[in-house]
């Protein structure tokens, strides 16, 4: 059965309402032969995303209709690895509410992800160059660095991309400490005498948990990748929402201004891991 996500924008919405009318939502949902999972409640933006199992987007919006009426503004089919992806070391609490560790204390999860881009710098021109069989042993290379450092950093691989990965992870400090990590290892193999060419750029994005054809965050996928173009070989550059993320958390940034990044009519403003 299709897995969907659906977004409701409620201003002045508290965890307890979202409990209650979740509640509702049970207690009907087995007549249009849905089910709800878990859902993560924003009080500060009056934002809640629930996460069902449905026959249909319309099946969906019928059980919040007929059990409290609050019908949510878009509904998104999402897919169940991108899903899992999404969630990370989550878990939910009783009132299937999507709740984090964080210190030993457990609380509602941050419905904000950060989506991760690392790309390999003139991948295509190794491949020219040295062969085939050589250029995959740069991208695997390249590969176990950046999963050894997602697992080191509770990051969750997405997809691989033929030279790089996409990845998500629940906490801004983590990804850009992860970010760090990739930069250092792949310095340390560069000195081997196989991989003086291998170097690689970071993108990385703060997002909601919105999903559009099995991609994570919407546009936020967007802007993740093309600050991967914008950073330097060797550099990560990151969104103005990671760099607010880790302030204060020990994470240094330089800042770069604002600059018209492709796809986006506004100009963004542009962070780098110092």
């Amino acid at each position: 059965m299709p897995l969907y996500m659906d977004v409701h924008e409620i201003e002045g919405v508290t965890a307890d309402d979202v409990a209650r009318a979740h509640h509702a939502d049970l207690g009907v949902q087995s007549r249009h032969g849905v089910s709800f999972h878990h859902y993560w409640v924003n009080e500060e933006s009056g934002k809640v995303f629930c996460v069902c199992s449905a026959p249909s987007a319309e099946a969906a919006v019928q059980v919040h209709r007929e059990s409290h009426g609050l019908v949510p503004g878009k509904v998104i089919e999402i897919d169940q690895d991108v899903h899992d992806a999404m969630m990370g070391r989550v878990g939910k609490n009783a009132a299937d509410a999507v709740v984090s560790e964080s210190d030993g204390k457990t609380a509602l999860d941050n419905p904000v992800r950060m989506v991760m881009f690392t790309d390999i710098v003139d991948s295509t021109t190794f491949a020219q160059q040295m062969g085939d069989e050589a250029a995959m042993d740069l991208v695997e290379h390249h590969d176990m660095i950046v999963r050894d450092a997602l697992k080191a950093h509770s990051g969750r691989e997405v997809k691989h991309m033929g030279d790089g990965i996409m990845a998500s992870f629940s906490s801004a400090v983590l990804a850009a400490r992860c970010a760090a990590r990739i930069h250092r290892d792949i310095t340390v193999e560069r000195a081997h005498p196989d991989f003086p060419s291998l170097r690689v750029r970071i993108g990385i994005a703060a997002g909601e948990p919105v999903m559009k054809q099995n991609d994570l965050f919407g546009c936020t996928v967007q802007l993740a990748a093309r600050l991967c173009q914008f950073a330097a070989p060797g550099e990560s550059a990151v969104s103005a929402g990671v760099a607010d993320l880790c302030g204060g958390k020990g994470v240094q940034f330089q800042d770069r201004g604002d600059h018209t990044l492709k796809g986006f009519d506004r100009p963004q403003r542009v962070f780098t891991l110092a």
